[in-house]
């Protein structure tokens, strides 16, 4: 569904993604994972078309369209959530929806059956008629998450869907993200939180410093000694094989 090849993306000086490769297959879940200021958002990005890459190309559905701005990405049927939501404040949680929904539904009647459905869909049922500015911090990642919902994308980009969630929030959305996978959306997924990459992904990458430095399952993945260290520091994964051995 989504291949990224080579990306680069300099900011003056700074490489903040470097050759940096990846796939998304279709109707899968897959992770990209990294420590913090290791380029995901950036690479995010430039598979969305909201930063144009440097070098390397974007493939959607077998077309390339690393030259497409956001807008035309999105009418092929790709869709991002961003990390800091930033709803319409003074629109209803429907209206908020809704706004999603005209990409594809021009009648405002149409849009708003189109919101009802797709924030049922997410949890929202009770707070459609509400001000979006008084939603909670999960209310609002739910929010985030029914707008890129009612653009009726392929693909979803989900940027730290999960971030500030408690863990009794993070257990009831997980189901909703599987269940959207499970209707034909394909997800790539930017995530800290490793039990529910663990739970949710089959596949993940690992991007740090801006390149990648490891890919596979996700259990595979953080075992392997170069991701201990990215996340860790240096000699992380000495210390931790040492300690495993001690208490063998």
């Amino acid at each position: 569904m989504l291949s990224v090849d080579g990306l680069t993306k300099r900011f003056s000086g700074l490489v903040a993604v470097d050759d940096a490769s990846l796939a998304a297959p279709e109707g899968r879940i897959t992770g990209l994972i990294g420590p913090n200021g290791a380029g995901k958002t950036t690479l995010f990005a430039m598979a969305a078309g909201f930063l144009t890459p440097d070098a390397g190309t974007v493939t959607f559905a077998g077309e390339d369209v690393t030259a497409e701005p956001p807008h035309l990405r999105a009418r092929r049927g790709m869709a991002r959530t961003f990390q800091i939501v930033q709803p319409f404040a003074g629109l209803t949680v429907r209206e908020n929806i809704a706004v999603g929904a005209h990409l594809h539904h021009p009648s405002r009647a149409e849009a708003m059956e189109r919101a009802d459905a797709i924030g049922k869909r997410v949890g929202l049922a009770k707070d459609l008629d509400r001000a979006a500015a008084g939603l909670t911090v999960a209310g609002r990642k739910r929010l985030e998450l029914a707008r890129a919902l009612a653009t009726q994308p392929k693909l979803l980009l989900l940027d730290e869907v999960l971030a500030g969630l408690n863990p009794s929030e993070i257990r009831d959305i997980l189901p909703v993200i599987r269940a959207i996978r499970d209707e034909g959306v394909t997800i790539l997924m930017i995530e800290h939180i490793m039990q529910a990459v663990m739970n949710l992904c089959e596949h993940v990458y690992v991007l740090a410093q801006g390149k990648m430095i490891a890919e596979g399952p996700p259990i595979e993945v953080s075992r392997d000694p170069q991701v201990v260290e990215a996340y860790l520091g240096h000699g992380a994964a000495a210390r931790m094989q040492a300690a495993g051995g001690a208490d063998a």
